[in-house]
């Protein structure tokens, strides 16, 4: 049986308010604090902004009632540039030996990054995806997962797009190089936009997968749909004993899943593109819907699940998360920035915003340790003007 994630308990309670918020320059970036904003923003993925905004919303500090954020100052310093030069990095995973693989969305190449070295290499090239970065599209080559019996197995896990649908495989990695996928998922649906893409194994062996509506609302609320979910899936691509359905359906009710992380305690955390109104940090349950297309951001409808926080679209556009020290680190595309939201159990307590507008659009985030991040950019993704040197995958140092 799989474990089974404890229960969600109250949601922070979130008003509307502004707060003027500049970007910081130098390597030390000690935060921006947060306040809701239910303002406009894409529908997708975030368009790219002429300029740096001043001005930032999100959600504000708990009730008196809920735990409080830490007192000491979050820090984050950006203490290297680790790869630069990448067709969209995506999908990252840490392999034993503590070097990392990151994928390119656009052109399915992979690559062994040495954090130590900053050095780049070569492995392999998913050869069946397909991207359509031409149409403003989202799909390609997207999450990718180290097996935990990496040590007898070799495989890592990747999921892709092709031209009609998403899908899931592993590729045996062996003498510094990845052989093609050898598949145990098809059928995800597949659109332009919405794609979902990020896969990651939990502490019960399986694999799990949010996926994406495809621009097809319905899609999320329909069971017999793998669209707008969280999947949990055996390593063979089976549904995993216990799964509330009897299927691969873990959760639902999802618009477009691109962030999965668990917590030392074995809960599992997603990121959610919200429609104009509320991007959401979600506590996943087994079973929960979580509304869409019904309801984004906080709900007080019994048959739906409340994000433990919400940002108003035009400062987040979320896509990887990953724990670390206390946190979850979620990455911000449109927003352009770097947020953290400490937990309390299974509440949030006050974001905060890091690297504000310096490196453009943030997409995927790796956890080494509690103390260091690494952080993709996307800036070669047809949303914004590329910076010289993109894309970049970052090493960060946090507290």
């Amino acid at each position: 049986m799989g474990r089974q994630l404890r229960p969600l308990g109250a949601v922070i309670a979130l008003t509307s308010s502004a707060l003027l918020l500049g970007a910081c320059g130098g390597d030390v970036d000690s935060g921006q604090p947060a306040a809701t904003n239910a303002s406009t923003g894409s529908a997708n993925e975030g368009s790219p902004t002429a300029a740096v905004s001043t001005a930032s919303s999100g959600p504000t500090a708990p009730p008196a009632s809920a735990p409080q954020a830490r007192k000491a100052k979050s820090r984050v310093k950006v203490l290297h540039t680790i790869a630069h030069g990448i067709q969209v990095p995506w999908g990252i995973a840490e392999l034993p030996s503590g070097r990392v693989l990151v994928g390119s969305r656009d052109n399915g190449r992979i690559y062994r990054l040495d954090v130590k070295a900053r050095t780049r290499t070569p492995v392999g090239t998913v050869t069946a995806s397909v991207s359509n970065v031409d149409v403003g599209g989202e799909a390609g080559l997207l999450g990718l997962a180290v097996s935990p019996r990496f040590s007898t197995d070799h495989r890592v896990y990747v999921y892709y797009s092709t031209h009609r649908d998403n899908r899931i495989g592993w590729m045996t990695y062996r003498g510094g190089r990845l052989g093609q996928p050898h598949l145990i998922l098809t059928g995800i649906p597949h659109g332009v936009h919405h794609n979902g893409g990020r896969i990651a194994f939990g502490p019960d062996g399986m694999l799990y997968a949010g996926t994406g509506e495809t621009m097809v609302p319905s899609l999320a609320q329909k069971k017999s749909s793998l669209g707008g979910k969280v999947l949990r899936m055996t390593p063979s691509g089976k549904p995993a004993p216990g799964n509330p359905f009897g299927t691969l359906v873990y959760t639902y009710g999802h618009r477009n899943v691109e962030g999965l992380a668990f917590d030392p305690h074995g809960r599992l955390w997603a990121s959610e593109f919200g429609d104009h109104t509320a991007d959401e940090l979600n506590l996943i349950r087994a079973g929960h819907n979580y509304g869409w297309p019904a309801t984004q951001g906080k709900t007080s409808n019994p048959k739906y699940t409340s994000p433990v926080a919400q940002w108003g679209t035009s400062v987040d556009s979320p896509s990887g998360i990953a724990y670390a020290n206390g946190a979850i680190w979620m990455a911000a595309l449109k927003g352009e920035r770097l947020w953290r939201i400490p937990l309390h159990g299974t509440k949030a307590g006050k974001p905060r915003a890091f690297l504000v507008g310096r490196y453009g659009r943030l997409r995927s985030v790796l956890a080494l340790g509690p103390h260091r991040l690494l952080v993709t950019t996307s800036n070669r993704d047809g949303r914004a003007t590329a910076r010289r040197g993109d894309d970049r995958v970052l090493l960060l140092k946090v507290r």
